[in-house]
């Protein structure tokens, strides 16, 4: 998918990813469980993928497909709401900058690793003097916007 539309979609997500904690800090305060809030946080995500996978059920898996998934796979949704979990609890007391700038970088972090390694079954991307300098920044540039 090489489309005109992809960077920008990618780019809207992104910024949409800075709402959800603020979002759900104000959802955890209201229902003061936030266990109960982070349910309450994934029914509505429940709810529409049921909806979308009724109006688009195909393709369908295969079995060779499903026995050929490596077993860490049915768990990325639950390795995300670690950071929905962590918006609920946190937010409020780092700041959305600060939040958002703490996941964002960690995750660029553990990404370079991803990439360096090849984990997760993805092609290996190694670790340039760029990169590095990249990663080096975004660690400064979080330091500076969680510090001041």
């Amino acid at each position: 998918m090489n489309s005109p539309w992809l960077y920008p979609f990618i780019l809207a997500a992104g910024a949409l990813q800075a709402w959800g904690p603020p979002m759900n800090g104000a959802l955890r305060n209201a229902l003061s469980n936030p266990w109960l809030a982070s349910l309450v946080s994934f029914l509505p995500i429940v709810a529409f993928l049921i909806v979308v996978f009724a109006c688009l059920p195909r393709p369908l898996p295969t079995i060779e497909g499903v026995t050929a998934m490596p077993w860490w796979a049915p768990l990325g949704g639950l390795v995300g709401a670690v950071a929905v979990v962590a918006g609920l609890l946190f937010v409020d007391k780092v700041g959305a900058g600060a939040f958002a700038g703490l996941t964002i970088t960690a995750n660029i972090l553990m990404s370079l690793a991803i990439d360096q390694f090849g984990w997760f079954h993805l092609p290996p991307h190694p670790l340039t003097p760029w990169r590095v300098l990249g990663a080096a920044l975004m660690v400064a540039g979080i330091a500076l916007v969680a510090r001041f």
